[in-house]
């Protein structure tokens, strides 16, 4: 039996490094030979609880993680013909029957190996050419997630457009609100080497709201409006919230125009008291945005076309050898901004 190490949560904030069998595909499924995973803040979720809940009494087991992929297939099943052996590939976490990939599913990509079920072009996965490097490829899951909440957003190229949070999502939204042709783009955090990268991204303006006025500073980026009650407000268009937190829906109803539009992408680590009264003076519509319905490969093409843009929002490479370090680094806070670990 051909064995494998994979990554699995183990005891509260810390992982497993454990030997298992290495799949064999079916006739329909395709194996993968794992060259770059990205860590997202949901894994880091996992370790933070120590797995998954899995049952009313409270106990949590033990899940394989990873579901920011990017590899080279190896082994292909009989009756699967639109891939074959060598085909670098990105694929859809939720488009396997064995449940989500990485997120309580049966398999997690940080692993040598990755079985793909029932894989197709367009379902499952997608081809990307040898142009974009691995690690940048597997990027394609987390800019899925900001490619819908821009999508949500239904910005125009009029739009004045403020992004909390720069991590990748919030960096990955400020992108493609630049390449939807949007007019502003401002991004605001508290890490001034996370609003270097977002300017180093296509941002318009930065404003660190750890140290600046963020009504004021958006009111002088895009101009003085009101809100219903005709009381001074910014110009500001459209706030998407990527970073999770109260203050920023805070922020966004003290500085909301009449008819501006809140996009939630971020989890929100826990409830907060929001001031309903203003976001009704503002008349401020709440949309949230979940995961990625449609995008998952939309963004393909463009992160090929623009790879070495989005190559900047990767702070760490780590290798596999290593997953112990990589898993420690984004689980620091404002330790890294996206650490890929690597597969030889």
């Amino acid at each position: 039996m051909a064995t494998m190490k994979s990554v699995k949560t183990g005891a509260k904030n810390d992982i497993d490094v454990v030997d298992v069998e290495r799949p064999v595909p079916g006739p329909k499924d395709v194996l993968m030979k794992m060259r770059a995973c990205g860590i997202c803040g949901t894994d880091t979720f996992f370790l933070h609880i120590g797995g998954m809940p899995a049952g009313a009494d409270g106990s949590m087991r033990s899940i394989p993680l990873g579901h920011e992929p990017a590899g080279e297939i190896v082994e292909v099943g009989a009756e699967v013909t639109e891939l074959k052996v060598g085909d670098r590939v990105v694929v859809n976490p939720q488009g396997v029957p064995s449940g989500i990939i990485g997120c309580g599913g049966e398999h997690g990509a940080m692993s040598e190996y990755l079985l793909l079920e029932n894989a197709e072009i367009g379902r499952t996965v997608a081809v990307f050419p040898d142009t974009v490097p691995f690690d940048v490829a597997s990027l394609n899951e987390p800019m899925a997630v900001a490619r819908h909440c821009v999508n949500r957003s239904e910005a125009k190229p009029s739009d004045k457009v403020v992004v909390f949070g720069a991590g990748p999502i919030g960096l990955g939204a400020a992108i493609w609100l630049k390449l939807r042709g949007v007019e502003h783009v401002v991004v605001a955090d508290v890490l001034p080497e996370r609003l270097e990268t977002a300017l180093a991204v296509g941002a318009d303006a930065v404003i660190n709201s750890a140290t600046e006025d963020v009504t004021a500073r958006l009111t002088e980026l895009h101009g003085e409006a009101a809100n219903a009650l005709g009381q001074p407000r910014a110009g500001t268009d459209i706030y998407i919230d990527a970073a999770g937190v109260a203050a920023v829906f805070n922020a966004t109803v003290d500085a909301a125009k009449w008819g501006a539009k809140l996009v939630m992408v971020a989890v929100q680590k826990k409830g907060a008291d929001i001031d309903l009264g203003g976001m009704l003076r503002s008349e401020l519509t709440l949309v949230a945005s979940q995961g990625y319905p449609t995008e998952i490969f939309e963004v393909t093409p463009e992160i090929v076309e623009h790879h070495e843009r989005f190559a900047k929002l990767i702070s760490h490479r780590v290798p596999f050898a290593e997953a112990g370090r990589a898993f420690e680094l984004a689980m620091t806070p404002g330790a890294a901004e996206k650490v890929v670990v690597t597969f030889d």
